[in-house]
Order: structure tokens, then sequence, then C-alpha cells
């Protein structure tokens, strides 16, 4: 396996120090084909086929209502689809997935984790829990081993000083960083993100940008699911445009995102206006 370039700090894959590939040429890391998901006598994705590859690096963009939510907890196996012939729905070439297996390949972020915590649960609890994809340790029991891979996470994150403090005295910016931690402590190979920078003020939302920026930059994969352009950090090469339960546009992200698509999507006319990397809309 070839070595990912470290980070400033001689870290590599979330500063655990082990190395990675660019992308693999075995099974992708999930893959749907022709999926559709029924709630409640609803069609809420319809006819989806979407897939990504190890060490892909992912933005899924629409808005409020477009199905990412529903998407994300397909990912997820929450929802299960429609059984039709030709329906694909895998991970890791595998159909039938152990569902603690799958959340160890893909770490998650959510404002709706985030909210789950006791406030009284220390950042370190917080990080410590992601290896039993639980809310908090209740009696799990946590190794040295394990004690260590969360230090060793909180100095890649720059969050070491915030494991001893309770969530709830920390600001949300600094919460969803610990979050982060959680997500990586098991080191899986994808990072998903849903609305990452929902809540955040202007500088939250800079200091996580940059740390999903250097994630990437180490070797695991980042998803980020949004209905803000400016959370596509510029590690994205690929966009997902998603509305109304169905995929409109998948592709490179200079050639998705575009002036004309953006704005049917959204439904307003936009000028989009790119700086060293990132977007932003304009002209609405």
């Amino acid at each position: 396996m070839g070595t990912m370039p470290t980070d400033q700090e001689g870290t590599s894959r979330n500063g655990a120090g082990a190395g990675t590939s660019p992308r693999a040429a075995g099974p992708p890391l999930f893959e749907f084909r022709d999926v559709t998901v029924v709630r409640g006598g609803r069609t809420v994705l319809e006819r989806v086929s979407l897939r990504l590859d190890e060490g892909e690096h992912l933005a899924i963009l629409g808005p409020n209502g477009a199905g990412k939510s529903t998407l994300i907890r397909a990912i997820l196996r929450e929802f299960y689809p429609v059984r039709r012939e030709g329906t694909v729905f895998s991970c890791r070439g595998r159909e039938v997935w152990d569902v603690f297996d799958l959340r160890s390949a893909i770490g998650v972020v959510s404002n709706d984790l985030q909210q789950a915590y006791d406030p009284g649960a220390t950042g370190r609890e917080v990080v410590l829990s992601g290896f039993f994809s639980s809310i908090g340790l209740f009696n799990h029991r946590v190794t040295p081993a394990m004690l260590d891979r969360a230090e060793s996470v909180g100095r890649f994150l720059g969050i070491g000083h915030l494991l001893d403090r309770p969530i709830g005295s920390l600001s949300s910016g600094e919460a969803r960083r610990c979050l982060v931690g959680r997500a990586l402590v098991h080191d899986p190979a994808a990072l998903l993100l849903d609305e990452p920078t929902n809540s955040l003020d202007l500088s939250a939302q800079h200091t996580l940008r940059r740390t999903l920026r250097r994630v990437a930059r180490a070797g695991t994969a980042v998803i980020v699911v949004t209905h803000q352009l400016h959370d596509i950090i510029p590690e994205c090469g690929r966009v997902v445009l998603m509305k109304e339960g169905r995929i409109v546009a998948d592709g490179p992200t200079p050639e998705v995102l575009t002036d004309d698509r953006i704005g049917a999507l959204f439904g307003v006319p936009v000028r989009l206006v790119r700086e060293n990397g990132w977007y932003y809309a304009t002209g609405y």
C-alpha cells in the first residue's frame, strides 16, 4: 500500500500514522443502482444511481426536501430500497452488510447527533463513543489503546484542549469538531457530514472547513451533504445535485457548479463566483 503525503505535523490518515493509497481498483465504497425508497406510502428517493470509490471526495448539494437526508439514511442502512430487478445496494461489493461494520467504514457527523449527547459528556467521552457507535459510553469497556487513539485524533484535529471539558460548555463549532473526532476514531474509509456548518458562526465555519480539508488531505474520503455552496471544500472533485428525490446532475465540480444548474436547482437566478477553489452564489 502506498503512503499518503503527511500533514505539517508528520502524521497521516488522521493522526494514526497509517499509510493509504490512491483510489483502489477494487469494488466501490458504496454503490446504488436504480434505488427507490418509499416511506409512509410516499416515494422519497426515486431510481437513484450513485457510486463512490474508495478515497473519493464528494459533495451532495440540494435544497431542503431534496432527499439528501433520506440518501444518507439509505447509505447507513437505516432505510432500505424497494426491491426490483436490476437494483444494486452494496457496500464494498457486498449487498449483505453488517450495520456495525458499515458504520466503522463510514464515520458520520450531524447536528442531530450533536444534540443527542448529554451536555455533561466530556469531549473525550464523545470521541471514545465512536468505537461503539453509541451516544455516550454507558457500560462499554474503554481500553488503553482506545484512549491513546482518542488522544492522537485530538492532537490531529487540534481539539486536545477540549477533551476534558463537558460538551455543554463548548461552542457549537467546538462540539462539532469533537464529533469529527468521534467519526474518525476508528479510522473509517470515509467521513460523511450532514449540513456540517449548520448553526455555526463565521469563525467556527472557517475552523471546521480547515479541519475537513486536513482530513481529506490525510487520506480519508470526505462526503459533504449540504444545501450550502460554501460547504463544498476544494478537495471535492465531484458534485452530485439532488432535487425532489432524484439525482439531476453528477460530475466534475466545475462542470456541475454552473449558474444555470444552480439557479434551476434552487429556483432563483444566481451568479457563481469561484475563488481559490471555493464557490459562492451572488445575484439572487
